[in-house]
């Protein structure tokens, strides 16, 4: 069983998760008021899907903002990847607005999006940004995204246009210049991507920072001077020179080096857990499962990790190294309560229950 890729590649059926994250609890009570409203989203937040739809049912019942209850509902279904009636709630929520288009219309809709898309309605998924769009032409996010669906219905050009409107809107903006290339280069772009990777690196040559420069240069595969450029920075404190100068050497095949940076960087902050697992996975490499298992588990106590999925997988895929199948398996079954559509976890786990 091959443990997942764990480095920041934005998955379309993830990115309008990603992009409302912050907005999970806001309008959701008075302040101080534990309402069944920000109850449920903080059931969500932990995954609990079903407990979450039991809070939102007693809500609506208590007379709160429907509105509010319905995006719960849809946000909640869309955990149980039930994107029929994740649909169904959010568009009830968007009929509830009052006429004046706010922050919530288009939160909602950017749920909306996704749901369209995980259930195979990509014509409406479009539609759904091209709304967005259409009432705030500078939302960058939305042109990344529906570059995303479009891709996956092989309209290259159409999603280039997106990706090209995107970057136009904020040319200096690496992160999403690099999220660009990892959406190419899973849909067979790698070429494509690399281009807008090589014109950042020449356009802004002289204001562009080592770290830009060190992990622009890992993308681009030129893993020595990504390890130059890195190496100017103080890993030892600075969490996202630690990330990739780890991941350059990883990709330089030095597994220890990159563990003894990641190692370096948790003595000096336990709250990264992309650094805890990508720890875990080096310790894995040089069958170190032990420690690996320990570096997983104290990344998913940090809380709000914004990466339980991943850690959770690699906690399983410790344990089968152990050669542990039934926590394993007891792990396996557990998982797929909370991620119910991971088709390889499904068959993993068929085939640690003959174990």
């Amino acid at each position: 069983m091959k443990s997942r890729k764990t480095y920041d590649k934005i998955k379309i059926r993830l990115a309008a998760c990603v992009v409302c994250l912050g907005a999970f609890l806001a309008g959701c009570g008075a302040e101080g008021e534990e309402s069944y409203t920000k109850r449920g989203m903080t059931e969500v937040q932990a995954l609990n899907y079903d407990e979450a739809l039991s809070l939102f049912s007693a809500g609506e019942e208590n007379g709160e903002d429907k509105r509010l209850l319905y995006r719960g509902m849809g946000i909640a279904y869309m955990g149980k990847t039930d994107y029929e009636s994740a649909i169904a709630y959010l568009e009830a929520a968007l009929k509830l607005s009052d006429g004046n288009v706010e922050d919530m219309d288009f939160d909602i809709n950017y749920y909306l999006a996704t749901a369209y898309f995980k259930n195979g309605q990509t014509q409406e998924a479009v539609q759904a940004y091209d709304a967005i769009l259409a009432l705030r032409p500078k939302e960058m996010d939305a042109y990344y995204l529906r570059g995303c669906v479009e891709l996956s219905q092989n309209e290259f050009e159409k999603a280039q246009a997106d990706f090209d409107a995107a970057i136009a809107l904020d040319p200096k903006n690496y992160d999403q210049m690099i999220r660009i290339y990892m959406v190419l280069e899973e849909y067979g772009y790698k070429e494509v991507g690399q281009s807008y990777l090589q014109n950042a690196m020449t356009e802004n040559e002289k204001s562009i920072s080592d770290y830009d420069m060190g992990r622009i240069c890992y993308y681009m595969g030129d893993y020595e001077n990504a390890r130059n450029f890195l190496t100017n920075l103080k890993t030892s404190t600075d969490y996202g020179a630690a990330l990739y100068l780890g991941r350059t050497y990883e990709a330089l095949t030095d597994f220890n080096y990159a563990a003894s940076i990641y190692a370096d960087y948790v003595e000096y902050d336990q709250t990264k857990a992309e650094i805890y697992n990508q720890l875990g996975l080096c310790r894995m490499k040089m069958g170190e499962y032990e420690q690996a298992l320990s570096a997983f588990q104290a990344a998913m106590k940090i809380e709000d990790n914004g990466m339980m999925q991943t850690l959770k997988f690699n906690e399983i895929v410790t344990y089968e190294y152990m050669g542990d199948y039934k926590t394993a398996a007891a792990l396996m079954n557990s998982y797929l309560r909370s991620y119910p559509d991971d088709e390889t976890a499904k068959r993993e786990y068929d085939f640690l229950q003959t174990r």
